[in-house]
């Protein structure tokens, strides 16, 4: 490896972009979002063509390959090698040119699927092809997979719309494939390039007359609208000049679905369509069996829909824990065993509602379905949502057993699909298995995933023993072992028993033809090794039993980070909205995301040799950058907490490495607040003072450039024992947590908290409690938040109660009864926890439920006119919602309330104080908190719950943000 290490040293110094081989990327980029692991050599981040072509004369020299990354959501093993990862998701990521007239657009691969749809609605296009994973799924990845979706029945694949790419050919020269006339394609033959060569070979082998009888007779049949088995020579093999009346030549055919081993991908033209109807409705029809649900789907399909969708029970299920997915169930009639979503895009709902009754009328006679809610505009983004998120919820389940992906992308005739599904079902129940049915049983695809334990030996047998019976039965019914997910290395071992062998040599063929050297994607499609080695899982395997301080339910630490299949939720972009992940969307590093963080903790808690397996400065490297935000709580599919995750880790290797000065110093916020509450006024000219403050600063660890909070006249707890409010006898009794920022910071908002409650009728109790805990909780110090969480619980639990609730005012110290308090709970006050923690509510939800029930009134409050842009707190949007904000600051009858589409402000606490931080706090508040709050008049309010995300306005636009209490008591009638 040495030599190899000067000659990557070497190859670096070469290119404009990044090279990585650090034992870290290299540990990120050895898995995708399939079942499979193995340690590439390097990764690289090309920043432009020239990068391309060094790269692929390295790997020529250096007999290596490369292999082509996006998004890294395949679920074959597609981009999991052992050469050089070139990841071009993100510098290769522009729209160059549309063309409205002819409907298409020229794009570079890293485009994201939805960016590029949100670019082309307002001329009146889309791209049609729609995958579960579209809001970080890129077109170069699209088109090597040849990906569907869920509308295929009317966009069919990404193939049918590649018109032109551009692409590097493995001896680094470059070649355009596109539509071809006759002559054009025999010109393309002549001379000795390895373009022509490839051009007179793919003459050779496709006019041969015995390989097209064969192709016609072994391929999967045509009907089957979904099928990427091996290369496409089926599809190559039915235009000119080998079949007379047909299409012309365009090796876009081939291409697409070819998982990067044939070329490199630079350029890529697409067709587009107008926009689909406005109008869209979904019925939503429950059934008490898969089998009736597939029944129904081929009544469903006379009547054209855009798309015919399963939901099993098992998602169903699943989603009922998913706090984010719970709010898509309410359309859920009693315990269904199979849903079928089916879509209708016309003008008007008049036209929708009479399908939707014809086709309620022709399942009714037919005995199938017994529920048919139609649902129509905001619901229908719900449906989806919650079918999309069958992926990652799959993984959720709690110990080792997983729904893995090993037979999940067949695909057969739509008619065929009954039939196949309960031949299917009898080979799982066979080997005592049971499936996931989600999915496009609109074209004739499901996908299906049986629960096996890859850590045994049992269950690695399983999962070949599976993949073996299911190919047999897949070709059973002439259907394709790929539908969309692609063959990589997980069926690639199949394909010659699918297409038979003659056919098979023919693809082995192809690849030498393009790819003489194999340097790009080895071992993908043809030559595949075994399909049950390299997984990310080893039969077998043995971990230590890991002591945390945590609870993680029904499982241990290293099990939670497991949870990530690496689906990738976490690439999405700000564009896309949501909050995870923050730091991946300032700095587009595949190091900054989600399921690197438990990638690199799932690798180092199985592997290492160390006593305490998170002493590894690696994990900490990878985990510095998260902002405990929460968003992955909520926002991954998979509920992956990895603010837990990283604070359990933090606990663990400080035990080996000592805690840092700074982390200590913040830990300790309310004993170094409550000191400098004695003086306040000092404490605020030393931190505020040009000299003393930037001294206090660099001391500190702290940005220079970052104003520091001062400290309130007076602390809330002060206030309140001189505060005599008016004799209140309306019997709402409630206690007000005082947490740490309110107590020392923010009192004046305590204050009117107060205020607004008593002029509301409710007497407002602070009770006897310590500190909140979150700054401890914030810098991984989990011992010392137990003990302030324990001792709070033990105040609390006897006075807290439906009648006497618990509220507080800071999102992320209150919301943490219903989060850390029960995690970190004793055996012995786990119950108190849990039944305090259902009467806790941040002030916004209290106030929202009396509104709701009638218990408070607008008349109170001013008939004045404002525009009010409200900035919702992480943790709050994680743990909570934002529609308590809302409902609260809209009580006021002409104020009007928008949501700032923000994800995380960026300050996050600490986070943004911290001076190898502050550049990424700005930047991640530039995304779309800074520019909108720029935007806004001077009289228009801005409100944000949160005391960082607050002091984050005002350090990055220089406005004043408001908390949600402070403008409701500020429009109180006095």
């Amino acid at each position: 490896m040495a030599g190899m290490t000067e000659q990557l040293q070497q190859l670096k110094s070469k290119l404009n972009g990044d090279l990585f081989f650090d034992t870290t990327m290299r540990t990120l980029y050895a898995t995708d979002a399939s079942a499979y692991r193995e340690m590439p050599l390097a990764v690289a981040i090309p920043k432009t063509i020239q990068d391309l072509k060094t790269l692929i004369a390295f790997a020529k020299t250096a007999h290596t390959s490369i292999i082509p990354r996006t998004a890294g959501t395949s679920l074959a093993g597609q981009v999991v090698g052992n050469g050089i990862i070139v990841d071009v998701s993100k510098h290769f990521t522009q729209i160059l040119e549309i063309n409205a007239e002819e409907h298409w657009v020229r794009v570079q691969p890293g485009v994201i699927r939805d960016e590029l749809n949100m670019f082309l609605k307002p001329y009146g296009f889309l791209f049609g092809p729609e995958t579960s994973t579209a809001n970080r799924a890129m077109i170069g990845g699209m088109v090597g997979n040849n990906s569907c979706g869920s509308n295929s029945v009317v966009y069919r694949s990404t193939r049918e719309h590649l018109l032109e790419v551009t692409a590097i050919l493995s001896d680094g020269s470059d070649a355009v494939f596109k539509s071809l006339s006759l002559d054009e394609f025999h010109a393309k033959c002549e001379g000795d390039t390895l373009e022509a060569h490839i051009y007179r070979n793919t003459r050779r082998l496709l006019g041969n007359y015995e390989n097209q009888t064969e192709i016609r007779s072994q391929f999967p049949k045509k009907s089957v609208e979904r099928r990427n088995t091996g290369y496409a020579v089926d599809v190559l093999l039915e235009s000119a000049p080998f079949t007379a009346g047909e299409e012309d030549f365009n090796f876009c055919k081939l291409i697409a679905g070819s998982e990067g081993t044939l070329a490199f991908i630079t350029e890529i033209k697409l067709h587009i369509n107008p926009l689909p109807p406005k109008e869209t409705g979904l019925l939503c029809v429950h059934f008490n069996s898969i089998d009736e649900s597939l029944r129904a789907n081929l009544i469903a399909m006379e009547f054209k829909p855009s798309a015919s969708e399963l939901i099993d029970h098992y998602i169903l299920e699943c989603t009922k824990e998913n706090k984010e997915q719970v709010k898509n169930r309410f359309f859920v009639q009693g315990d269904p065993g199979a849903i079928l979503v089916i879509e209708f895009c016309r003008d008007t709902r008049a036209e929708i509602e009479i399908i939707a009754h014809q086709v309620e009328t022709a399942m009714r006679n037919a005995g199938l379905g017994y529920h048919f809610p139609l649902l129509f505009g905001a619901d229908t983004k719900k449906i989806w949502t919650l079918r999309k998120a069958g992926l990652g919820l799959l993984s959720n389940l709690p110990g080792d057993e997983k729904a893995v992906p090993v037979i999940e992308d067949t695909a057969v005739d739509v008619h065929d699909l009954p039939a196949y599904i309960r031949d299917f079902n009898e080979i799982l129940k066979k080997h005592n298995l049971y499936s996931v049915h989600y999915a496009h049983a609109g074209s004739g695809e499901l996908h299906l995933r049986p629960i096996i334990n890859l850590k045994t030996e049992e269950g690695n047998r399983l999962f070949r023993t599976i993949a073996e019976e299911i190919a047999t039965l897949v070709k059973k019914y002439n259907g394709s072992l790929s539908g969309e997910h692609g063959d990589g290395r997980l069926r690639g071992e199949f394909i010659e028993q699918m297409v038979g062998k003659k056919n098979y040599q023919l693809l082995k063929e192809i690849k030498q033809t393009w790819d003489p050297g194999h340097i790009f994607n080895p071992n993908k499609i043809v030559d595949t090794p075994p399909m049950n080695t390299m997984l990310r899982y080893t039969p077998g395997q043995q971990t230590p039993a890991f002591k945390s301080i945590f609870r993680f339910n029904n499982q241990d630490v290293l099990q939670h980070a497991e949870q990530c299949n690496g689906s990738g939720d976490c690439r999405k972009t700000a564009l896309s909205g949501g909050t995870m992940c923050p730091s991946f969307m300032a700095t587009r590093n595949e190091k900054d995301t989600t399921r690197a963080r438990a990638n690199i903790l799932r690798e180092f808690l199985t592997h290492s040799d160390k006593l305490n397996r998170f002493d590894h400065k690696e994990i900490y490297e990878v985990m510095d950058l998260c902002l405990s935000c929460k968003g992955c709580k909520s926002e991954c599919p998979s509920n992956v907490d990895v603010a837990k995750l990283k604070a359990e880790f933090m606990q663990h290797y400080y035990d080996a490495n000592g805690v840092p000065f700074r982390s200590r110093l913040i830990a300790n916020f309310s004993a170094s607040a409550k000191l400098g509450s004695l003086v306040p006024g000092l404490y605020n000219f030393a931190v505020k003072n040009k000299f003393t403050g930037s001294l206090i600063k660099r001391l500190s660890g702290f940005a220079v450039a970052r104003s520091m909070p001062s400290l309130y006249t007076t602390t809330l707890r002060s206030w309140y024992k001189n505060h005599f409010p008016a004799k209140i006898n309306t019997g709402k009794k409630l206690y007000l947590f005082c947490d740490e920022f309110t107590n020392y910071n923010d009192t004046a908002i305590g204050i009117k908290a107060i205020s607004l409650l008593e002029n509301l009728g409710y007497e407002v109790v602070i009770p006897k409690h310590l500190e909140s805990g979150r700054t401890w909780l914030s810098k991984g110090l989990i011992r010392d938040a137990q003990k302030i969480i324990n001792k709070n619980i033990e105040l609390l639990s006897e006075l807290i109660s439906a009648e006497t609730p618990l509220i507080g005012i800071e999102p992320s110290a209150i919301l943490s009864f219903r989060d850390e308090y029960i995690d970190l709970a004793s055996d012995e006050n786990l119950l108190a926890a849990r039944e305090m923690s259902k009467h806790v509510f941040l002030i916004d939800e209290f106030i929202a439920a009396e509104i709701a029930n009638g218990h408070i009134d607008k008349s109170r409050f001013t008939k004045e006119k404002k525009l009010i842009q409200l900035h919702g707190h992480c943790q709050q949007k994680s743990l909570s919602s934002v529609a308590p904000s809302v409902a609260i600051l809209s009580l006021p009858e002409y104020y009007t309330v928008e949501t700032i589409p923000s994800g995380c402000c960026g300050m996050a606490g600490s986070f943004g104080f911290e001076k190898e931080h502050y550049d990424l706090s700005m930047k991640i508040g530039e995304l779309v908190l800074f520019p909108t709050v720029r935007k806004q008049e001077a009289d228009t309010i801005i409100a944000a719950p949160g005391t960082s995300c607050r002091h984050q306005v005002k350090d990055g636009t220089g406005r004043k943000a408001l908390h949600p209490v402070e403008i409701l008591y500020d429009a109180l009638i006095k």
